[in-house]
C-alpha cells in the first residue's frame, strides 16, 4: 500500500522576481519530502515579457531561460539549467514534478502586422460592434534572441483569432481578426457568449498548423526537462477537442503515468461534469467549486451549514478526477479571481482536503510559506504541519463520516494494518467548542489519542465500546489521533 499523495503549489504571485525561485525549490526539496509533500506544480517555465512577469504573459514557448530575449536569459524564477537541476533534485528526493503551461495566448511580440478585424462587443463576444476594419496589431513573433534553436515556426496574425489593441490607434478593444476558417471557437466556454478569446493575441486551435506546433513542443519540453506532468491554464478558453488530442499524445509518448490538470476556472458543478465528459476523463481538473464553499463558510461563520461543505463539489461526485485546493495565486488578495478564505477557517479547510479519503489535495505556497508584494501575508506552516503528518502516517483506512450537525462535523478514518498507529478522527467546528461521538473500532479500546493540531491538550481514552467523545473548540480543528510513542492518561 502507497503512502497517501499530496501536491504543494511552488509559488505565489508576489514571490520574488530575483531569478532564485528555481534554486529556492532545489533547497527546500528535501524538507518537502520529509513532511510528505510528493508533488509540485511549478510555474510557467517559458520565457515571458518580462523578468517580473510570473510566467502567463508567455513570449516564446522555446526559450526556458536560455536565450538572451526579453531584457535577460533567465526568467523571473532562473535559468534552464537551474531549473533543470531543480528537478533533478526533487527527482532524487522522490517528489514528481508538474510544469505550468500557458497555451491559451501570446504575448510581448517582436513586431506589429496590418490586418483585418472586427471589433466585438466585451460583454458578449458573438456581437459585432463594427464593420471590417484595418488595425496594426502586436501579432509577429520572429525570436531574434532564439533563431530557429528547437523550433523554426514563426507566429504571425494568421495563426491568432483575436487580439484586444489596435497600436496604430492606440486603443483597446477585443478585436475578431478576418481570415479563411477565423472566428471564436466553439468548444469553450459560454461566458460573454464566447469565452474563447482572455487577452494578448489569441492562440487560435482551428488552425492546423498551430494544433501540429503545439503538440510538438508539448512533447518536446516534457522530454526536455524530464518532468512527470503538467498543469494546464485557463483551458475553458481553449478549444476542448485540442486539450483531449494534445493530452493524449503527450501521454502516448510519455507513458499514461505522466500526469495532467486542468484549470477549468467554473464554480457550477454541471460545467465540470460537461467539460470532462467532453474531453473523456483524459485529464483532472481543479475543485473549483470546492475552493468556493470553504470561501463561502470562512465569511459566514456559524450561518454555514457545515454539514452540506461537500454538496455540489467535484471530490463528491468525480473523486477520481478531483484536484483539491484552499486557496492558489489567482484567488489571494489583490489578484483576478481573488476569493481568498478567511484565516480563521483556513486550518479546517487544509483538514477538510487533506485528510479524507477522496481528492489530490494542493498546499498552496502562499498558505505555507506566507505572501509577498505591498500587503503580505504570514504563512501557516505551523498550522499546517501537523495535517501533512497527519496525511502521510494517520488518514488511512475505512472512512465514516459524521456530518450530522450545521456547525460541529467529524470523520474517522480507521486506518490500516499496513501503516502502525494510522486512524484518525477529526472534528471541526464553526460555531461553539463542542464535542462529537464518533466509533474508532473495538481493537482501539483503551488507547489514549491526543490533538495533534494541538488545540486541545486533553488526552481521549477510547472506551471499550471504541467510542469516545472527541472535543473541539470554537472555530477550529482538532485532529485525534494515537501520538508519534504511547502516552499514559
Amino acid at each position: 500500500m502507497e503512502r497517501n499523495h499530496t501536491m504543494m503549489q511552488f509559488f505565489e504571485w508576489y514571490v520574488e522576481a530575483d531569478g532564485n525561485h528555481w534554486n529556492r525549490l532545489k533547497e527546500r526539496a528535501p524538507e518537502l519530502k520529509q513532511r510528505g509533500i510528493d508533488s509540485v506544480w511549478i510555474p510557467p517555465v517559458t520565457k515571458s515579457q518580462s523578468t517580473d512577469d510570473n510566467g502567463y504573459g508567455i513570449y516564446d514557448l522555446y526559450d526556458l531561460g536560455e536565450f538572451d530575449q526579453k531584457g535577460a536569459v533567465r526568467t523571473k524564477y532562473g535559468t534552464k539549467q537551474e531549473l533543470i537541476e531543480a528537478i533533478n533534485v526533487c527527482h532524487e528526493h522522490g517528489i514528481a514534478v508538474y510544469v505550468d503551461l500557458v497555451m491559451n495566448h501570446k504575448a510581448g511580440a517582436d513586431e506589429t502586422e496590418t490586418f483585418h478585424v472586427i471589433e466585438v462587443n466585451g460583454e458578449n463576444r458573438t456581437e459585432e460592434i463594427s464593420e471590417p476594419i484595418e488595425i496594426e496589431g502586436w501579432t509577429k513573433f520572429t525570436f531574434p534572441g532564439r533563431g530557429d534553436a528547437y523550433s523554426s515556426f514563426k507566429w504571425n496574425f494568421e495563426h491568432f483569432n483575436g487580439t484586444d489593441y489596435d497600436a496604430g490607434k492606440e486603443r483597446m478593444g477585443i478585436y475578431r481578426i478576418i481570415g479563411d476558417n477565423k472566428q471564436w471557437n466553439e468548444n469553450v466556454d459560454d461566458r460573454f457568449g464566447n469565452y474563447d478569446y482572455l487577452m494578448f493575441a489569441n492562440i487560435d486551435y482551428n488552425h492546423p498548423e498551430v494544433r501540429d506546433e503545439m503538440i510538438k513542443w508539448g512533447k518536446w519540453i516534457a522530454e526536455t526537462l524530464s518532468c512527470d506532468g503538467f498543469r494546464l491554464d485557463a483551458i475553458k478558453h481553449i478549444d476542448y477537442n485540442f486539450i483531449r488530442s494534445f493530452a493524449d499524445e503527450v501521454k502516448k509518448e510519455r507513458g499514461d503515468g505522466f500526469y495532467i490538470v486542468g484549470e477549468f476556472w467554473n464554480s457550477e458543478l454541471p460545467d465540470s461534469l460537461n467539460f470532462l465528459d467532453d474531453i473523456d476523463s483524459v485529464i483532472d481538473i481543479f475543485d473549483v467549486p470546492l475552493h468556493y464553499k470553504f470561501q463561502a463558510v470562512s465569511r459566514a461563520g456559524r450561518e454555514f451549514n457545515l454539514s452540506t461543505i461537500f454538496d455540489g463539489t467535484l471530490v463528491k461526485e468525480r473523486p477520481l478526477q478531483a484536484v483539491t485546493i484552499v486557496d492558489n495565486h489567482d484567488t489571494q488578495p489583490g489578484e483576478a479571481l481573488e476569493s481568498w478564505v478567511e484565516d480563521w477557517f483556513k486550518q479546517s479547510a487544509y483538514a477538510l482536503i487533506l485528510l479524507r479519503k477522496d481528492g489530490y489535495p494542493v498546499v498552496f505556497y502562499g498558505d505555507y510559506y506566507g505572501i509577498g508584494g505591498k500587503e503580505p501575508i504570514e504563512g501557516k506552516k505551523a498550522a499546517i504541519d501537523p495535517l501533512l503528518y497527519a496525511r502521510y502516517y494517520k488518514a488511512y483506512g475505512e472512512q465514516e463520516d459524521y456530518f450530522d450537525h450545521a456547525n460541529i462535523i467529524g470523520w474517522v478514518r480507521r486506518g490500516v494494518p499496513e501503516f502502525e498507529r494510522s486512524g484518525c478522527a477529526v472534528v471541526i467546528s464553526n460555531g461553539d467548542d463542542g464535542e462529537k461521538r464518533m466509533f474508532v473500532g473495538k481493537e482501539r479500546a483503551g488507547e489514549v489519542w491526543v490533538d495533534l493540531t494541538q488545540t486541545r491538550k486533553e488526552r481521549i481514552t477510547i472506551g471499550e465500546d471504541g467510542f469516545a467523545s472527541f472535543p473541539v473548540q470554537s472555530g477550529s480543528v482538532s485532529v485525534w489521533a494515537l501520538p508519534e510513542f504511547d502516552v499514559t492518561g
